[in-house]
């Protein structure tokens, strides 16, 4: 009876570390306004909302980008943030790979990465003048 006590309890405890929330990743969603220059080399800065887990949390962005890219341009970016265990993990370094355009109006487009593992995935409408196809960085910060 003891050895099958002692059994039971392994089970069960390692069942609570494994389904633990803490130890699982989950995804939120994001939604971001930034402003961005560019002449070859480009930079700009923005402000956004991450709703995870039922909360809503601001953030800043700034980055720079660098390849073809001419023009400047406001984006209004939706997607997800994917590969989050806490929320710790969605401030960071991101590295960027995009592109888009926009005379007047158009589309963008951009998934990041940074050194957490989370992932973001983000598209939206940008007006301006700009042209991008372009690698980058950015940094996001929780306010």
């Amino acid at each position: 009876m003891f050895r099958f006590s002692v059994r039971c309890l392994s089970l069960l405890l390692l069942t609570c570390a494994f389904s633990s929330p803490s130890f699982a990743q989950a995804s939120g969603h994001v939604q971001v306004k930034f402003v961005k220059a560019a002449l070859i080399v480009g930079g700009g800065g923005g402000s956004g909302i991450l709703t995870f887990r039922g909360r809503h949390y601001r953030f800043t962005a700034s980055g720079f980008s660098l390849g073809v890219s001419a023009g400047a341009s406001t984006s209004w970016l939706e997607g997800t943030a994917s590969g989050i265990r806490e929320i710790n993990d969605f401030a960071g370094n991101y590295t960027l790979v995009g592109g888009g355009g926009a005379w007047a109006a158009g589309m963008g487009a951009a998934s990041l990465r940074n050194e957490h593992g989370v992932v973001l995935m983000l598209r939206g409408p940008k007006a301006g003048l700009e042209f991008a196809a372009n690698l980058g960085a950015l940094t996001i910060s929780l306010r």
